[in-house]
Protein backbone atom coordinates (compact mmCIF):
# COMPACT_ATOMS: atom_id res chain seq x y z
CA UNK A 1 0.00 0.00 0.00
CA UNK A 2 1.78 3.27 -0.93
CA UNK A 3 1.66 6.46 1.47
CA UNK A 4 -1.12 8.22 -0.61
CA UNK A 5 -3.25 5.55 0.11
CA UNK A 6 -2.48 5.27 3.67
CA UNK A 7 -3.55 9.28 3.89
CA UNK A 8 -6.67 8.21 1.73
CA UNK A 9 -7.35 5.74 4.41
CA UNK A 10 -7.01 8.02 7.44
CA UNK A 11 -9.39 10.62 5.56
CA UNK A 12 -12.30 8.36 4.48
CA UNK A 13 -11.96 7.01 8.74
CA UNK A 14 -12.25 10.63 9.49
CA UNK A 15 -15.14 10.99 7.22
CA UNK A 16 -16.84 8.17 8.71
CA UNK A 17 -16.52 9.39 12.15
CA UNK A 18 -18.25 12.74 10.76
CA UNK A 19 -21.26 10.99 9.32
CA UNK A 20 -21.67 9.25 12.37
CA UNK A 21 -21.72 12.82 14.07
CA UNK A 22 -24.63 13.87 11.69
CA UNK A 23 -26.67 11.03 13.45
CA UNK A 24 -26.48 8.11 10.39
CA UNK A 25 -25.96 4.71 11.60
CA UNK A 26 -22.24 3.81 10.68
CA UNK A 27 -23.24 0.30 8.73
CA UNK A 28 -26.81 0.36 9.29
CA UNK A 29 -28.72 -3.08 8.96
CA UNK A 30 -30.94 -2.56 5.88
CA UNK A 31 -31.95 -0.55 3.32
CA UNK A 32 -35.95 -1.04 1.83
CA UNK A 33 -35.24 0.17 -1.89
CA UNK A 34 -37.80 0.33 -4.58
CA UNK A 35 -36.31 -1.26 -7.52
CA UNK A 36 -32.18 -1.63 -8.44
CA UNK A 37 -29.88 0.52 -10.37
CA UNK A 38 -30.02 -2.46 -12.96
CA UNK A 39 -34.17 -3.05 -13.26
CA UNK A 40 -34.34 1.29 -13.07
CA UNK A 41 -32.25 1.36 -16.51
CA UNK A 42 -33.75 -1.16 -17.92
CA UNK A 43 -37.39 -0.11 -16.92
CA UNK A 44 -36.66 3.13 -17.85
CA UNK A 45 -33.67 3.85 -20.56
CA UNK A 46 -36.28 4.22 -23.59
CA UNK A 47 -38.61 6.61 -22.14
CA UNK A 48 -38.47 9.95 -23.62
CA UNK A 49 -38.10 12.72 -21.32
CA UNK A 50 -41.46 14.15 -21.52
CA UNK A 51 -42.59 10.65 -20.48
CA UNK A 52 -40.74 10.76 -17.31
CA UNK A 53 -42.15 14.53 -16.28
CA UNK A 54 -45.66 13.04 -17.17
CA UNK A 55 -45.66 9.94 -14.96
CA UNK A 56 -43.04 11.23 -12.10
CA UNK A 57 -42.07 8.22 -11.39
CA UNK A 58 -40.66 8.04 -7.56
CA UNK A 59 -37.97 5.54 -6.57
CA UNK A 60 -35.55 4.69 -3.51
CA UNK A 61 -32.90 2.68 -5.18
CA UNK A 62 -29.03 1.78 -3.53
CA UNK A 63 -25.78 0.99 -4.95
CA UNK A 64 -21.80 1.99 -4.96
CA UNK A 65 -20.59 5.86 -5.72
CA UNK A 66 -18.67 5.35 -9.16
CA UNK A 67 -18.11 9.45 -9.31
CA UNK A 68 -18.75 12.73 -7.92
CA UNK A 69 -19.27 15.85 -9.37
CA UNK A 70 -19.54 19.11 -7.37
CA UNK A 71 -21.05 22.35 -9.26
CA UNK A 72 -21.46 24.60 -6.30
CA UNK A 73 -24.95 24.34 -4.52
CA UNK A 74 -25.85 21.40 -6.44
CA UNK A 75 -23.93 17.75 -7.75
CA UNK A 76 -23.92 14.84 -9.73
CA UNK A 77 -23.39 11.21 -8.12
CA UNK A 78 -22.86 8.07 -10.02
CA UNK A 79 -23.62 5.03 -8.81
CA UNK A 80 -24.27 1.25 -9.69
CA UNK A 81 -25.59 -2.20 -8.59
CA UNK A 82 -22.31 -3.93 -10.27
CA UNK A 83 -24.82 -3.83 -13.34
CA UNK A 84 -26.15 -0.65 -14.40
CA UNK A 85 -25.39 2.79 -13.54
CA UNK A 86 -27.69 5.55 -12.29
CA UNK A 87 -26.95 9.55 -11.99
CA UNK A 88 -28.25 11.11 -9.03
CA UNK A 89 -28.98 14.60 -8.98
CA UNK A 90 -29.46 17.03 -5.68
CA UNK A 91 -29.11 20.45 -4.64
CA UNK A 92 -28.49 21.45 -0.96
CA UNK A 93 -31.85 23.33 -0.90
CA UNK A 94 -34.12 20.10 -2.20
CA UNK A 95 -32.43 17.37 -0.01
CA UNK A 96 -31.94 19.73 2.84
CA UNK A 97 -28.99 20.35 4.91
CA UNK A 98 -27.93 17.21 6.77
CA UNK A 99 -28.18 15.23 3.39
CA UNK A 100 -25.97 17.77 2.03
CA UNK A 101 -23.90 17.80 4.85
CA UNK A 102 -23.62 13.80 4.13
CA UNK A 103 -22.78 13.73 0.46
CA UNK A 104 -19.52 16.40 1.31
CA UNK A 105 -18.38 13.42 3.53
CA UNK A 106 -19.21 10.63 0.77
CA UNK A 107 -15.75 8.73 -1.14
CA UNK A 108 -15.83 6.61 -4.11
CA UNK A 109 -16.71 3.33 -3.32
CA UNK A 110 -19.14 4.55 -0.60
CA UNK A 111 -22.61 2.75 -0.77
CA UNK A 112 -25.52 5.18 -0.19
CA UNK A 113 -29.19 4.94 -1.16
CA UNK A 114 -31.45 7.74 -2.34
CA UNK A 115 -35.00 8.52 -3.30
CA UNK A 116 -36.31 10.82 -5.35
CA UNK A 117 -38.52 11.36 -9.11
CA UNK A 118 -36.26 9.84 -12.55
CA UNK A 119 -36.03 12.21 -15.21
CA UNK A 120 -33.61 13.40 -17.66
CA UNK A 121 -31.02 16.15 -17.45
CA UNK A 122 -30.17 18.34 -20.60
CA UNK A 123 -27.74 16.27 -22.17
CA UNK A 124 -30.28 13.35 -21.89
CA UNK A 125 -29.13 10.64 -19.00
CA UNK A 126 -31.50 9.44 -16.60
CA UNK A 127 -31.23 10.56 -13.40
CA UNK A 128 -32.91 10.83 -10.11
CA UNK A 129 -34.08 13.89 -8.79
CA UNK A 130 -32.63 13.60 -5.06
CA UNK A 131 -35.17 14.21 -2.20
CA UNK A 132 -33.28 12.19 0.82
CA UNK A 133 -29.73 10.94 0.92
CA UNK A 134 -29.02 7.82 3.00
CA UNK A 135 -25.48 6.34 4.19
CA UNK A 136 -25.02 2.46 3.98
CA UNK A 137 -21.42 1.92 4.39
CA UNK A 138 -18.16 3.57 4.00
CA UNK A 139 -15.57 2.47 1.69
CA UNK A 140 -12.06 2.56 3.98
CA UNK A 141 -10.31 1.04 1.46
CA UNK A 142 -10.51 3.13 -1.89
CA UNK A 143 -11.60 1.22 -4.95
CA UNK A 144 -9.40 0.60 -7.76
CA UNK A 145 -8.91 3.22 -10.33
CA UNK A 146 -12.10 3.74 -12.03
CA UNK A 147 -10.33 4.14 -15.82
CA UNK A 148 -7.42 1.65 -14.88
CA UNK A 149 -9.51 -0.45 -13.69
CA UNK A 150 -7.41 -3.75 -11.43
CA UNK A 151 -4.84 -5.28 -14.15
CA UNK A 152 -2.69 -6.97 -11.81
CA UNK A 153 -3.22 -10.87 -12.44
CA UNK A 154 -2.27 -12.41 -8.95
CA UNK A 155 -4.45 -9.38 -6.98
CA UNK A 156 -7.16 -9.68 -9.01
CA UNK A 157 -7.31 -13.39 -7.96
CA UNK A 158 -6.51 -12.73 -4.36
CA UNK A 159 -8.94 -10.23 -3.89
CA UNK A 160 -12.04 -10.86 -6.58
CA UNK A 161 -14.11 -8.07 -4.67
CA UNK A 162 -12.35 -5.48 -5.78
CA UNK A 163 -11.92 -7.11 -9.51
CA UNK A 164 -15.66 -7.21 -9.50
CA UNK A 165 -15.74 -3.80 -8.22
CA UNK A 166 -13.55 -2.64 -10.85
CA UNK A 167 -13.77 -4.44 -13.79
CA UNK A 168 -17.30 -4.85 -15.18
CA UNK A 169 -15.85 -7.40 -18.09
CA UNK A 170 -15.19 -9.80 -15.04
CA UNK A 171 -18.46 -10.12 -13.50
CA UNK A 172 -20.55 -10.56 -16.84
CA UNK A 173 -17.75 -13.78 -17.02
CA UNK A 174 -19.80 -15.11 -14.18
CA UNK A 175 -22.87 -14.20 -14.99
CA UNK A 176 -22.07 -16.14 -17.79
CA UNK A 177 -20.93 -18.87 -16.03
CA UNK A 178 -23.98 -18.97 -14.10
CA UNK A 179 -25.72 -19.00 -16.87
CA UNK A 180 -24.33 -21.91 -18.51
CA UNK A 181 -25.00 -24.28 -15.35
CA UNK A 182 -28.73 -23.51 -15.31
CA UNK A 183 -28.79 -24.07 -18.85
CA UNK A 184 -26.81 -27.45 -18.54
CA UNK A 185 -29.51 -28.40 -15.46
CA UNK A 186 -32.82 -27.16 -17.74
CA UNK A 187 -30.83 -29.57 -20.63
CA UNK A 188 -30.92 -32.75 -18.18
CA UNK A 189 -34.64 -32.20 -15.70
CA UNK A 190 -35.85 -31.83 -19.43
CA UNK A 191 -35.09 -35.37 -20.23
CA UNK A 192 -35.82 -36.92 -17.47
CA UNK A 193 -32.94 -36.94 -14.79
CA UNK A 194 -32.85 -36.72 -11.82
CA UNK A 195 -30.07 -34.29 -10.19
CA UNK A 196 -28.61 -35.79 -6.91
CA UNK A 197 -25.51 -35.13 -4.57
CA UNK A 198 -23.30 -37.67 -2.97
CA UNK A 199 -20.39 -37.63 -1.01
CA UNK A 200 -17.42 -34.84 -0.98
CA UNK A 201 -15.30 -37.28 1.62
CA UNK A 202 -14.85 -41.15 0.91
CA UNK A 203 -13.13 -43.69 2.51
CA UNK A 204 -11.66 -44.46 -0.93
CA UNK A 205 -9.26 -42.42 -3.43
CA UNK A 206 -11.25 -43.74 -6.95
CA UNK A 207 -13.65 -42.98 -10.15
CA UNK A 208 -10.76 -41.50 -11.44
CA UNK A 209 -7.08 -41.45 -12.31
CA UNK A 210 -6.12 -38.41 -10.06
CA UNK A 211 -4.03 -37.79 -6.72
CA UNK A 212 -6.25 -37.33 -3.88
CA UNK A 213 -6.47 -34.70 -1.17
CA UNK A 214 -5.73 -36.39 2.01
CA UNK A 215 -7.77 -35.79 5.46
CA UNK A 216 -9.07 -37.90 9.00
CA UNK A 217 -11.63 -38.14 10.88
CA UNK A 218 -11.32 -37.66 14.71
CA UNK A 219 -15.00 -39.34 15.47
CA UNK A 220 -14.76 -42.31 13.17
CA UNK A 221 -10.86 -42.55 13.18
CA UNK A 222 -10.73 -43.05 9.80
CA UNK A 223 -8.89 -41.40 6.89
CA UNK A 224 -11.03 -40.10 4.33
CA UNK A 225 -10.45 -38.33 0.98
CA UNK A 226 -11.99 -35.16 -0.91
CA UNK A 227 -13.34 -37.02 -3.99
CA UNK A 228 -11.31 -36.95 -7.09
CA UNK A 229 -14.68 -37.74 -9.00
CA UNK A 230 -18.44 -39.04 -7.90
CA UNK A 231 -18.67 -41.78 -10.47
CA UNK A 232 -18.74 -44.74 -8.49
CA UNK A 233 -21.36 -43.41 -6.69
CA UNK A 234 -23.44 -42.41 -9.58
CA UNK A 235 -23.47 -46.10 -11.15
CA UNK A 236 -24.42 -46.97 -7.52
CA UNK A 237 -27.56 -44.97 -7.61
CA UNK A 238 -28.57 -46.77 -11.61
CA UNK A 239 -27.95 -50.11 -9.64
CA UNK A 240 -30.33 -48.81 -7.16
CA UNK A 241 -32.74 -47.97 -9.97
CA UNK A 242 -32.55 -44.52 -10.52
CA UNK A 243 -32.19 -44.65 -14.41
CA UNK A 244 -31.06 -41.47 -15.37
CA UNK A 245 -29.11 -39.25 -12.71
CA UNK A 246 -26.73 -35.99 -12.94
CA UNK A 247 -24.64 -34.21 -10.34
CA UNK A 248 -22.90 -30.68 -10.69
CA UNK A 249 -19.97 -31.40 -8.42
CA UNK A 250 -16.98 -29.96 -6.81
CA UNK A 251 -13.89 -32.43 -7.44
CA UNK A 252 -10.58 -32.00 -5.99
CA UNK A 253 -7.01 -33.21 -7.09
CA UNK A 254 -3.80 -33.09 -5.56
CA UNK A 255 -2.00 -32.03 -8.65
CA UNK A 256 -0.53 -29.09 -10.65
CA UNK A 257 -2.02 -25.53 -11.14
CA UNK A 258 -2.00 -24.50 -15.08
CA UNK A 259 -4.15 -22.38 -17.03
CA UNK A 260 -5.97 -25.49 -17.75
CA UNK A 261 -6.17 -26.86 -13.71
CA UNK A 262 -7.22 -25.75 -10.13
CA UNK A 263 -7.04 -28.21 -6.83
CA UNK A 264 -11.03 -27.62 -6.97
CA UNK A 265 -13.14 -27.38 -9.99
CA UNK A 266 -16.51 -27.88 -11.34
CA UNK A 267 -17.75 -30.98 -13.29
CA UNK A 268 -20.97 -32.31 -14.74
CA UNK A 269 -21.46 -36.33 -14.09
CA UNK A 270 -24.16 -37.90 -15.47
CA UNK A 271 -25.58 -41.42 -16.55
CA UNK A 272 -28.45 -43.26 -18.83
CA UNK A 273 -29.06 -46.72 -17.94
CA UNK A 274 -29.69 -49.12 -21.33
CA UNK A 275 -28.09 -46.66 -23.34
CA UNK A 276 -23.92 -46.67 -24.78
CA UNK A 277 -21.20 -44.22 -25.62
CA UNK A 278 -22.27 -43.38 -28.96
CA UNK A 279 -26.12 -41.80 -27.16
CA UNK A 280 -23.96 -39.57 -24.86
CA UNK A 281 -21.96 -38.27 -27.69
CA UNK A 282 -24.78 -37.34 -29.55
CA UNK A 283 -26.44 -35.63 -26.51
CA UNK A 284 -22.70 -33.88 -25.71
CA UNK A 285 -22.94 -32.29 -29.40
CA UNK A 286 -26.59 -31.05 -28.98
CA UNK A 287 -25.61 -30.25 -25.36
CA UNK A 288 -22.32 -27.62 -25.87
CA UNK A 289 -23.88 -26.62 -29.24
CA UNK A 290 -27.04 -25.30 -27.40
CA UNK A 291 -24.85 -23.55 -24.68
CA UNK A 292 -22.50 -21.94 -27.10
CA UNK A 293 -25.46 -20.16 -28.79
CA UNK A 294 -27.39 -19.21 -25.69
CA UNK A 295 -24.50 -17.93 -23.95
CA UNK A 296 -23.03 -16.05 -27.26
CA UNK A 297 -25.99 -15.96 -29.53
CA UNK A 298 -24.15 -17.62 -32.35
CA UNK A 299 -21.98 -20.83 -33.54
CA UNK A 300 -18.91 -19.55 -34.18
CA UNK A 301 -16.89 -17.61 -31.77
CA UNK A 302 -13.15 -16.36 -30.85
CA UNK A 303 -11.12 -17.65 -29.05
CA UNK A 304 -7.01 -17.55 -28.84
CA UNK A 305 -7.17 -16.14 -31.78
CA UNK A 306 -9.08 -18.78 -33.69
CA UNK A 307 -12.44 -18.58 -34.98
CA UNK A 308 -14.22 -21.90 -33.09
CA UNK A 309 -17.29 -23.26 -34.91
CA UNK A 310 -20.29 -25.06 -33.34
CA UNK A 311 -22.09 -26.21 -35.86
CA UNK A 312 -22.71 -29.48 -36.19
CA UNK A 313 -22.04 -31.99 -36.92
CA UNK A 314 -18.43 -32.46 -35.30
CA UNK A 315 -15.10 -34.71 -36.68
CA UNK A 316 -14.59 -37.58 -35.04
CA UNK A 317 -11.15 -39.54 -35.19
CA UNK A 318 -10.14 -42.52 -33.57
CA UNK A 319 -7.24 -42.12 -31.18
CA UNK A 320 -4.80 -43.88 -33.86
CA UNK A 321 -6.38 -42.11 -36.29
CA UNK A 322 -5.84 -38.60 -34.97
CA UNK A 323 -2.17 -39.79 -33.92
CA UNK A 324 -2.09 -40.93 -37.35
CA UNK A 325 -2.89 -37.23 -39.24
CA UNK A 326 -0.89 -35.45 -37.14
CA UNK A 327 2.18 -37.60 -37.57
CA UNK A 328 5.05 -35.10 -38.39
CA UNK A 329 6.73 -37.38 -40.66
CA UNK A 330 5.81 -37.99 -44.10
CA UNK A 331 6.19 -41.88 -43.98
CA UNK A 332 3.23 -42.53 -41.41
CA UNK A 333 2.29 -45.62 -38.59
CA UNK A 334 -0.03 -48.15 -39.43
CA UNK A 335 -2.89 -48.61 -37.61
CA UNK A 336 -1.54 -51.73 -36.37
CA UNK A 337 2.00 -50.69 -35.35
CA UNK A 338 0.11 -47.93 -32.95
CA UNK A 339 -1.27 -50.69 -30.22
CA UNK A 340 2.06 -52.90 -31.04
CA UNK A 341 3.99 -52.41 -27.54
CA UNK A 342 7.53 -53.03 -29.44
CA UNK A 343 6.46 -50.53 -32.71
CA UNK A 344 5.10 -48.05 -30.49
CA UNK A 345 8.50 -47.44 -28.51
CA UNK A 346 10.47 -47.40 -31.78
CA UNK A 347 7.69 -44.85 -32.95
CA UNK A 348 8.53 -42.90 -29.52
CA UNK A 349 12.08 -42.91 -30.22
CA UNK A 350 11.79 -42.09 -33.65
CA UNK A 351 10.16 -39.08 -32.72
CA UNK A 352 12.31 -38.25 -29.87
CA UNK A 353 9.30 -38.53 -27.48
CA UNK A 354 10.57 -39.53 -23.66
CA UNK A 355 8.55 -42.27 -22.31
CA UNK A 356 8.53 -44.62 -19.02
CA UNK A 357 10.15 -48.18 -20.06
CA UNK A 358 7.69 -49.41 -17.92
CA UNK A 359 4.70 -48.09 -20.24
CA UNK A 360 2.53 -50.79 -21.66
CA UNK A 361 1.25 -50.06 -25.17
CA UNK A 362 -2.07 -48.50 -24.49
CA UNK A 363 0.16 -45.55 -22.18
CA UNK A 364 2.05 -44.97 -25.20
CA UNK A 365 -0.01 -44.76 -27.68
CA UNK A 366 -2.05 -42.05 -25.09
CA UNK A 367 1.24 -40.36 -24.65
CA UNK A 368 1.79 -40.00 -28.59
CA UNK A 369 -1.79 -38.70 -28.71
CA UNK A 370 -1.20 -36.13 -26.17
CA UNK A 371 2.30 -34.75 -27.86
CA UNK A 372 1.23 -35.16 -31.47
CA UNK A 373 -2.52 -34.82 -31.82
CA UNK A 374 -4.15 -32.54 -28.86
CA UNK A 375 -2.20 -29.43 -30.09
CA UNK A 376 -4.20 -29.29 -33.26
CA UNK A 377 -7.76 -29.84 -31.76
CA UNK A 378 -8.92 -26.52 -31.96
CA UNK A 379 -12.29 -27.12 -33.63
CA UNK A 380 -14.97 -29.36 -31.25
CA UNK A 381 -13.36 -32.84 -32.25
CA UNK A 382 -14.65 -36.35 -30.86
CA UNK A 383 -11.78 -38.71 -30.31
CA UNK A 384 -12.83 -42.76 -30.29
CA UNK A 385 -11.52 -46.07 -29.77
CA UNK A 386 -9.25 -45.98 -26.37
CA UNK A 387 -6.59 -48.57 -25.18
CA UNK A 388 -8.52 -50.80 -22.41
CA UNK A 389 -5.21 -49.89 -20.47
CA UNK A 390 -5.67 -46.12 -20.16
CA UNK A 391 -10.24 -46.89 -19.55
CA UNK A 392 -10.42 -48.87 -16.62
CA UNK A 393 -13.82 -48.15 -15.58
CA UNK A 394 -15.06 -48.94 -19.69
CA UNK A 395 -16.69 -51.94 -21.19
CA UNK A 396 -14.67 -53.41 -23.80
CA UNK A 397 -15.39 -53.03 -27.59
CA UNK A 398 -16.90 -56.41 -28.82
CA UNK A 399 -14.86 -55.67 -32.21
CA UNK A 400 -11.39 -55.24 -30.69
CA UNK A 401 -11.26 -55.73 -27.24
CA UNK A 402 -7.95 -54.18 -27.03
CA UNK A 403 -9.95 -50.88 -27.16
CA UNK A 404 -12.82 -49.17 -25.70
CA UNK A 405 -16.21 -47.86 -26.02
CA UNK A 406 -15.09 -44.49 -25.07
CA UNK A 407 -14.88 -40.98 -26.29
CA UNK A 408 -13.23 -37.79 -25.35
CA UNK A 409 -14.30 -34.03 -26.52
CA UNK A 410 -11.65 -31.63 -27.35
CA UNK A 411 -12.12 -27.93 -27.77
CA UNK A 412 -9.30 -25.16 -28.37
CA UNK A 413 -7.07 -28.40 -27.50
CA UNK A 414 -8.74 -28.94 -24.42
CA UNK A 415 -10.40 -31.93 -23.19
CA UNK A 416 -13.93 -31.27 -22.51
CA UNK A 417 -15.96 -34.12 -21.88
CA UNK A 418 -14.70 -37.84 -21.23
CA UNK A 419 -17.63 -40.63 -21.93
CA UNK A 420 -18.14 -44.59 -21.85
CA UNK A 421 -20.21 -47.25 -21.84
CA UNK A 422 -19.96 -48.32 -18.51
CA UNK A 423 -18.27 -51.86 -17.63
CA UNK A 424 -21.13 -53.53 -15.85
CA UNK A 425 -19.27 -56.78 -15.06
CA UNK A 426 -17.97 -57.45 -11.21
CA UNK A 427 -15.95 -59.97 -12.47
CA UNK A 428 -14.09 -57.82 -15.28
CA UNK A 429 -14.48 -54.83 -13.22
CA UNK A 430 -12.40 -56.57 -10.42
CA UNK A 431 -9.26 -57.86 -13.02
CA UNK A 432 -9.31 -54.18 -14.11
CA UNK A 433 -8.98 -52.97 -10.43
CA UNK A 434 -6.20 -55.60 -9.59
CA UNK A 435 -4.23 -54.17 -12.78
CA UNK A 436 -4.44 -50.95 -11.38
CA UNK A 437 -3.09 -52.17 -8.19
CA UNK A 438 0.01 -53.53 -9.62
CA UNK A 439 0.44 -50.06 -11.54
CA UNK A 440 0.08 -48.65 -8.11
CA UNK A 441 2.59 -50.79 -6.57
CA UNK A 442 5.31 -49.97 -10.03
CA UNK A 443 4.67 -46.26 -8.43
CA UNK A 444 1.29 -44.51 -10.28
CA UNK A 445 0.20 -42.47 -7.47
CA UNK A 446 -2.65 -41.73 -9.84
CA UNK A 447 -3.55 -45.54 -10.65
CA UNK A 448 -6.88 -46.06 -8.95
CA UNK A 449 -7.80 -48.76 -5.55
CA UNK A 450 -9.72 -51.52 -5.18
CA UNK A 451 -13.60 -50.34 -4.38
CA UNK A 452 -15.21 -53.62 -2.72
CA UNK A 453 -18.61 -52.13 -2.01
CA UNK A 454 -18.71 -50.95 -5.68
CA UNK A 455 -17.63 -54.52 -6.94
CA UNK A 456 -20.79 -55.61 -4.59
CA UNK A 457 -23.03 -53.03 -5.88
CA UNK A 458 -22.20 -54.49 -9.36
CA UNK A 459 -22.85 -58.20 -8.49
CA UNK A 460 -26.87 -57.28 -7.89
CA UNK A 461 -26.86 -56.30 -11.52
CA UNK A 462 -26.19 -52.51 -13.02
CA UNK A 463 -28.00 -52.71 -16.30
CA UNK A 464 -26.52 -51.65 -19.93
CA UNK A 465 -25.09 -47.61 -19.03
CA UNK A 466 -23.36 -44.54 -20.23
CA UNK A 467 -21.71 -42.47 -18.39
CA UNK A 468 -20.09 -38.83 -19.25
CA UNK A 469 -18.36 -36.26 -17.63
CA UNK A 470 -17.85 -32.23 -18.40
CA UNK A 471 -15.59 -29.62 -17.26
CA UNK A 472 -18.03 -27.07 -16.66
CA UNK A 473 -14.69 -24.50 -15.50
CA UNK A 474 -13.19 -25.32 -19.49
CA UNK A 475 -16.57 -25.08 -21.16
CA UNK A 476 -16.82 -21.58 -19.56
CA UNK A 477 -13.32 -20.33 -20.21
CA UNK A 478 -14.25 -21.19 -23.93
CA UNK A 479 -17.39 -19.67 -23.94
CA UNK A 480 -16.68 -16.24 -22.51
CA UNK A 481 -12.95 -16.10 -24.22
CA UNK A 482 -11.15 -16.71 -20.94
CA UNK A 483 -7.32 -17.92 -21.21
CA UNK A 484 -6.55 -19.62 -18.03
CA UNK A 485 -9.03 -21.59 -15.73
CA UNK A 486 -8.48 -18.57 -12.78
CA UNK A 487 -10.45 -16.04 -15.00
CA UNK A 488 -13.94 -18.28 -14.61
CA UNK A 489 -13.57 -19.46 -10.84
CA UNK A 490 -14.36 -16.79 -8.41
CA UNK A 491 -11.83 -17.42 -5.87
CA UNK A 492 -8.85 -19.56 -7.26
CA UNK A 493 -6.11 -21.93 -5.05
CA UNK A 494 -3.15 -19.42 -4.83
CA UNK A 495 -0.10 -19.49 -2.32
CA UNK A 496 -0.48 -17.70 0.67
CA UNK A 497 0.73 -14.02 0.77
CA UNK A 498 3.97 -13.06 2.26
Amino acid sequence: MTEHDNDQIVQRKKNLQEIQALGYLPYPASYKATETVTSVVKSHSEKSKEELESEKKEVKVAGRIRAIRKMGKAAFITYSDGGEQLQIYLRSNEVGEKSWQLFNLLDLGDLIGAKGILFRTKTGELSIHAEELDFLAKALTPPPDKYYGLHDKEMRYRQRYADLIANHDVREVFIKRAQIVRETRKFFDERGYIEVETPMLSPLATGAAARPFVTHHNALDITLYARIAPELYLKRLIVGGYERVYELNRNFRNEGLSIKHNPEFTMLEFYQAYSDYTELLEMTEELIHSLAVSTTGKEEIEYEEQVISFARPWTRFTMREAVIKYWPQEEKPTLEALIDIDQLRQLAELISIKFDPKSNAGQLLGLLFENLAEPHLIQPTFITEFPTELSPLSKQSLVDPRFTDRFELFVACMEIANGFSELNDPAEQRARFEQQMKLRERGDEEAMVIDEDYIRALSYGMPPTAGEGIGIDRVTMILTGQRSIRDVILFPHMRPEK
